[in-house]
């Protein structure tokens, strides 16, 4: 039988859980919101340049490509902040939103360089594996 302590000991560190995991997606979300910008608004600028480590040439000819992907980028965003939004009911948003960053994430390592392995891929799955814990 649980003790009084216990019981709330197990609901202290359920909530710590939460808060880390609920921190974890925040990060992850404002990460994908952050690439948005890089992708659709400053490929062509001297941060996004830097960031794909892009010369302006090819960045004039990719700034399509690179819209769409940020679009994208946005769309992860926006799913994973509404997920958010629904607090623990919003478990499912989360858990499918994290996935789908971990697929891009591994994708993109794959095709384009392992770079994004660790800057996409890893954090989400680190997230997605807070949420399932908490």
């Amino acid at each position: 039988m649980l003790t009084r302590w216990a019981i709330t000991e197990r609901l202290r560190l359920g909530n710590y859980m939460s808060t880390i995991a609920t921190l974890a997606v925040g990060f992850v979300a404002a990460l994908h919101f952050y690439i948005l910008v890089l992708e659709m608004f400053l490929w062509d600028k001297p941060r996004g340049l830097k960031a794909f480590n892009l010369t302006p040439e090819r960045a004039a000819m990719t700034k399509s490509l690179a819209a769409n992907q940020g679009l994208y980028n946005g769309f992860l965003a926006a799913g994973l902040s509404y997920g958010l939004v629904l607090g623990s009911s919003g478990t499912a948003f989360k858990v499918f939103f994290l996935s789908c960053v971990i697929v891009a994430g591994m994708f993109g390592g794959l095709t384009v360089g392992k770079k994004i392995l660790f800057i996409q891929a890893f954090p989400a799955l680190i997230a997605l594996a807070l949420v399932l814990l908490s």
